[in-house]
């Protein structure tokens, strides 16, 4: 199988007319049909069915190019990549984090670093959440993770970053939003979103105000969807610092408890890069220095 026959077969799959997908390509048709019936000899199956009025999907072509759009847009942007890299660095870091926000200085810390380590990428991977198996694999370098994660990952360093607090996230027109630190009684009546992969911490804290018998609460798949239902009025909910995205959209207000997260960057025991080691240093002191910083 080619790219050219897989941009053939999508393309195809678009039209649905031999001849209109042909001069899209810029092929001849027989030359353009020839290549579908290579592709379809080599997988052994039938991909279009033909008919005088053009082409159809057979069920088994329906998933089959549903894979293929996925793959050559894996492969376009692997190819863009290497572009780039090939063209700029000698080298590249790749940090795995759930969330942008996570680590909110990631940015200047890639600038800071460029400007003393211009041959070397940093790359964000954004993997809400199998970033710890792409870890063991070794397609990343560098994972953002809770220290309570860290406990059964064998053949790392653990490098602390920042502890961040507990918040309360309501709408700005919400009461509570002009609270400077929030108790559990000044959410009594209050209907509180909970789970959606909550770290340990958070969900100690869930379940002590719920148990409290005078909070309700509402289950939310997702920090996204509870963000939107928040936004919908349907009630509030408590969250990690660190995924405070500082946009301004909702109030986010410091909850008295005592459960923190201690944030941290795991790397390989044996990838000793200097480039690394500088760019782990760059990204800790600029925590550091952010002491009156909300996290």
């Amino acid at each position: 199988m080619t790219t050219k026959q897989i941009d053939y077969c999508i393309e195809l799959a678009h039209t649905l007319n031999f001849s209109r997908a042909a001069d899209t390509m810029f092929v001849s048709q027989p030359t353009f049909s020839y290549q579908i019936r290579l592709l379809e000899e080599e997988i052994g199956f039938t991909i279009f069915e033909r008919s005088g009025k053009g082409a159809a999907l057979t069920p088994a072509g329906a998933q089959f190019v549903t894979f293929l759009t996925g793959m050559r847009e894996d492969l376009k942007r692997a190819i863009e990549q290497g572009q780039n890299f090939s063209a700029k660095y000698q080298d590249s870091i790749s940090i795995s984090l759930m969330v942008r926000q996570a680590v909110y200085f990631l940015p200047e810390a890639m600038r800071l670093f460029s400007e003393t380590n211009p041959e070397v990428q940093i790359q964000p991977v954004f993997q809400y959440e199998n970033g710890v198996e792409s870890f063991l694999r070794n397609e990343v370098d560098i994972l953002f993770a809770l220290k309570e994660q860290t406990r059964q990952i064998p053949g790392i360093a653990v490098h602390d970053l920042f502890v961040s607090r507990v918040y309360l996230i309501a709408q700005r027109d919400d009461p509570l939003a002009a609270k400077n630190r929030i108790s559990e009684e000044d959410l009594y009546g209050r209907t509180l979103m909970v789970g959606g992969g909550s770290p340990q911490a958070l969900k100690a804290v869930q379940h002590r105000l719920i148990a409290s018998g005078r909070i309700g609460y509402f289950n939310s798949p997702d920090h996204d969807t509870t963000l939107t239902n928040v936004a919908a009025g349907r009630g509030i909910c408590l969250a990690p610092g660190f995924l405070n995205d500082h946009s301004g959209q909702f109030a986010w207000i410091p909850f008295d408890c005592k459960e923190s997260f201690s944030c941290v960057l795991c790397t390989h025991r044996d990838d000793h890069r200097p480039s690394l080691k500088v760019f782990l240093a760059t990204l800790q002191k600029l925590y550091a220095d952010a002491v009156a910083f909300p996290m």
